[in-house]
């Protein structure tokens, strides 16, 4: 047999195409992921800020959508037929490296979660219990009035609350964002591991199908064997059965003649 008709040797550039195109994926959303659990750590710390919290974002749109496409890729990829056992293996590889980059990912949102949420509710309460007396004063002149002086509080204190209410409205927005891609990503990792599942059940069953005709075939085999031993056998009988005919019958000849 030639090697482009073995089946293990099967060429196929359309699936080799399709997952080199998903491997290089994968690795990408590798690399983000490492990414965001650096910036995540600095959120809440004194080295947090918004510089920080938009990459945090970007960080996460962007895997949202990356593991969006790879997971439908991965469906296509588990659906694809007549694939050779090289072809069955990357299938597989390609499937579980899948699975175990979305299991991390899901551990690095929930993590964001935790930490917008805290950031969100510690801000509120800084709003909720602020003292615009412990606001800082921008003149320490006896003589000045004390109505300017209470404006300029005032003034600084609303900025200061204005500023703060409008973290909270940022952090709430992104955390609704995180709690849903959290839902629309499960739904996608609940998918993708029942189609894998289902595969793995196809492919044991092939595998019993396989040895039980392999076993069948032996059992056969021995069978046939064992009546062809038989059949050797019996025409051994008949040979020494008809030779003593033949000689009986010599003997009864002779006697009948010498008679």
């Amino acid at each position: 047999m030639r090697r482009n008709e073995d089946p293990e040797f099967r060429d196929d550039p359309e699936f080799d195409r399709f997952t080199e195109d998903l491997s290089v994926k994968l690795f990408s959303l590798t690399s983000n992921i490492a990414r965001l659990s650096s910036q995540i750590s600095l959120l809440g710390t004194k080295r947090d800020t918004d510089r920080v919290r938009e990459r945090v974002h970007d960080l996460l749109e962007e895997s949202r959508d990356g593991f969006k496409d790879v997971g439908e890729g991965i469906k296509k990829l588990t659906s694809w037929e007549d694939l050779s056992p090289s072809q069955k293996y990357t299938q597989q590889k390609l499937s579980r490296e899948f699975q175990a980059s979305g299991t991390e990912f899901q551990a690095v949102q929930r993590l964001a979660l935790e930490k917008q949420r805290a950031s969100a509710s510690a801000t509120r309460t800084a709003i909720d219990s602020g003292d615009s007396s412990s606001l800082p004063r921008y003149s320490d002149d006896p003589n000045q009035s004390q109505v300017q002086e209470q404006d300029q509080l005032r003034l600084a204190s609303q900025d200061e609350v204005d500023f703060q209410e409008s973290l909270i409205v940022e952090r709430e927005s992104e955390i609704r964002n995180i709690e849903q891609s959290v839902g629309e990503l499960n739904e996608l990792f609940r998918d993708v591991a029942h189609i894998v599942r289902e595969q793995g059940t196809m492919l044991d069953t092939i595998e019993v199908n396989v040895q039980n005709t392999s076993t069948d075939t032996r059992q056969a085999d021995v069978e046939l064997r064992s009546a062809n031993r038989y059949q050797k056998q019996a025409r051994g009988k008949a040979c020494c059965l008809l030779l003593i005919l033949a000689v009986v019958l010599v003997v009864i000849i002779l006697v009948a003649t010498l008679g």
